[in-house]
């Protein structure tokens, strides 16, 4: 009972830590994808406020209202539209004390049109 009671914290933060590391890492992939999807849209479309939406089109609700979306996009054709994305990430663990990460992404793809 004495090593049980000794073992169980260790295994509660190790689960804890899994689960805070596996919806970190699939809120980065959400961005990852919807930068993508900005970056063709912006090398598609010459409207920057388009590929705005199409980054928070491609991210889930609770997300799409906190990222920060950057468009650079040229106007010569073949030249690179730029879209960064910019997301303050509060940790759900209290017993890490609400710490904040910023979670970022970009992609850039050459200007069609």
């Amino acid at each position: 009972m004495v090593e049980f009671a000794l073992v169980l914290p260790v295994v509660v933060l190790v689960l804890l830590a899994v689960v805070e590391v596996t919806t970190v890492a699939r809120t980065q992939y959400e961005l990852v994808n919807a930068a993508r999807e900005g970056a063709r849209t912006a090398a598609a479309v010459p409207d920057p406020s388009r590929a705005v939406e199409a980054v928070q089109t491609a991210l889930p609700p609770g997300v799409a209202e906190r990222v920060r979306v950057t468009v650079e996009r040229p106007e010569t054709v073949g030249r690179m539209a730029t879209v960064s994305l910019l997301l303050p990430y509060r940790l759900g663990a209290a017993i890490l004390g609400g710490l904040e990460i910023d979670l970022q992404a970009k992609s850039v793809m050459r200007v069609e049109r």
